[in-house]
């Protein structure tokens, strides 16, 4: 299922640290850098923080500035983005500004919380996710009941840690602040825990004030069956890619990454690239991937269309060449039509070779863009 866009944003010390262990709170921004949050909870449909967050900040997370509010009411937008918390207890303050401030709010919690929330009077619609909380579900629920496309989530550090090694977070928007703080009962952005592998790409770097902004994206594929933020963003990728290709009345425009476990990009392709009219985008990628790569065992194939399980032009349709590289796992957009195959079904191909397929539907449309003149579009 769909999930919104989620960007985590925080401000740490030299150290690591989002805050110290004083009655008040540490301010690690600086007046320029709340100005910056400020237009990025303008910019979002929902901002979410956790319970302990709640308790130990009493926030009450509004777009503070009044144009930028006006600007989202002329946009057909809420004045205030929808407020989001999470409690597996439902033990939370019903008096706290959180709940008595901005527009709509909602809890996200388990059975047993939703009963001790609703029995406190907790201002909010209140979601029970059944006996735990599930991050999946969650976030689904949100795009798909409460419409929101991007989320952006400020703390804790718990919240933080879980969504990225849940492979969740699109986006990590982290500022630093030129001060330390040195004591280690101090709340840190990160815990400890099964982190996915490989190095962040690094999207911009800001100087702010004195302080500085850095956004990273994650690029590790996810494993099995289970998408992550990263596959969505290869995908897009693959989708460009397609967008690329030379058009063709008898042949679709497909995009393809080959991508390593840790994020290293092996190789890229497209339909009839270069010299050759009739090669596929996954034909092209694996071409220029080492066929010795022992990468290639781990490693993930995006494709913006299911590769093809036969085809007149070559030998080898992309779903065994997949098999071939001995690559596992393909993610893909769109399932291939009976344009130019009838019942053409390479994700079968592909399992029955061992490998998964992960098909993310909401990147369909970007996939078939390029082939509208395919589909009577």
């Amino acid at each position: 299922m769909p999930y919104p866009y989620v960007l985590l944003s925080a401000a740490v010390s030299l150290d690591g640290y989002l805050d110290d262990t004083g009655p008040e709170r540490l301010l690690l921004s600086s007046p320029a850098d709340f100005d910056r949050v400020d237009e990025v909870r303008a910019s979002v449909d929902a901002i979410l923080v956790g319970a302990g967050t709640i308790r130990a900040d009493n926030p009450q997370l509004l777009v503070n500035s009044p144009e930028r509010r006006a600007a989202r009411v002329a946009d057909g937008l809420p004045e205030y983005p929808l407020k989001v918390t999470v409690s597996g207890s439902g033990d939370l303050d019903p008096t706290a500004r959180f709940w008595h401030t901005g527009g709509e709010k909602v809890l996200y919690t388990t059975d047993k919380g939703a009963e001790r929330a609703r029995a406190l009077g907790i201002a909010a619609d209140v979601v029970p996710l059944g006996d735990a909380l599930d991050w999946r579900r969650l976030l689904e629920h949100l795009h798909d009941v409460r419409g929101v496309r991007r989320l952006m989530v400020e703390g804790g550090g718990r919240i933080h840690t879980q969504l990225m090694t849940e492979g969740l977070a699109d986006e990590l928007q982290l500022v630093l602040a030129p001060l330390f703080v040195g004591d280690p009962d101090a709340p840190r952005l990160f815990g400890p825990g099964v982190y996915q592998g490989g190095r962040l790409r690094l999207l911009e770097t800001r100087g702010i004030g004195d302080v500085v902004l850095m956004r990273y994206e994650p690029t590790a594929p996810g494993t099995g069956a289970l998408p992550s933020a990263a596959d969505r963003h290869w995908l897009a990728l693959a989708c460009e890619l397609a967008a690329q290709c030379p058009p063709s009345e008898t042949a679709f425009s497909v995009g393809a990454v080959v991508v390593a476990a840790d994020g290293t990009e092996l190789a890229r392709g497209h339909s009839r690239e270069g010299e050759d009219p009739v090669v596929h985008a996954e034909e092209a990628a694996l071409a220029k991937a080492d066929p010795t790569d022992p990468r290639l065992a781990g490693a993930t194939v995006y494709s913006s269309l299911e590769p093809c399980a036969r085809r007149a032009s070559r030998p080898a349709p992309c779903a065994r060449l997949i098999l071939d590289a001995g690559v596992r796992r393909v993610v893909t957009a769109w399932r291939e039509p009976d344009t130019f195959v009838t019942d053409a079904d390479g994700s079968a191909v592909l399992a029955e070779g061992g490998a998964t397929v992960v098909v993310l539907p909401e990147y369909e449309q970007r996939a078939k863009a390029p082939n509208a003149h395919l589909l009577g579009g």
